[in-house]
């Protein structure tokens, strides 16, 4: 398997499909997200799901587990008050209050790594329940 980039802070490698996944979602909007997950065994940080381009905000809110951390991209459209289409990729750290501590150190110091790693990312969400990530809270940050 490829690595593509290791995170020096964590030792964590982000695998080539983590890289290729987010260049497709960003310039040929095959998906509307991508889910990420650390392997603590490999040290690797993987695509866990992808949603496609149909799928919705709620689709992927509804795909981060109650129990774990997890990062994620969220391709997000809209349309300005000037009639303007526009894109923006919005990077969630979710990090649920219920998960494991040593999940929630290691998704901490690993999630600059992978900003890193995904060149094109305009906003950062962080969030520790479903309120704080809400679609208001992602209308918001866009405009």
């Amino acid at each position: 398997m490829a690595m593509a980039f290791k995170m020096a802070t964590t030792g964590m490698w982000v695998t080539d499909e983590c890289k290729n996944s987010f260049m497709e979602m960003k310039w040929k909007k095959v998906h509307r997200y991508i889910v990420f997950k650390i392997d603590e065994r490999s040290k690797l940080l993987t695509v866990d799901k992808v949603g496609g381009p149909g799928e919705s905000y709620d689709d992927l809110a509804k795909s981060l587990p109650n129990d774990d951390c997890r990062y994620a991209v969220f391709d997000f459209d809209f349309v300005t008050v000037d009639n303007c289409r526009k894109s923006k990729i919005f990077f969630i750290a979710w990090s649920p209050t219920a998960s494991r501590i040593r999940a929630k150190m290691l998704y901490a110091t690993s999630k600059d790594g992978l900003r890193r790693a995904l060149d094109g990312i305009h906003y950062e969400v962080q969030a520790t329940d479903p309120t704080e990530m809400g679609f208001d809270v992602i209308q918001d940050r866009a405009k």
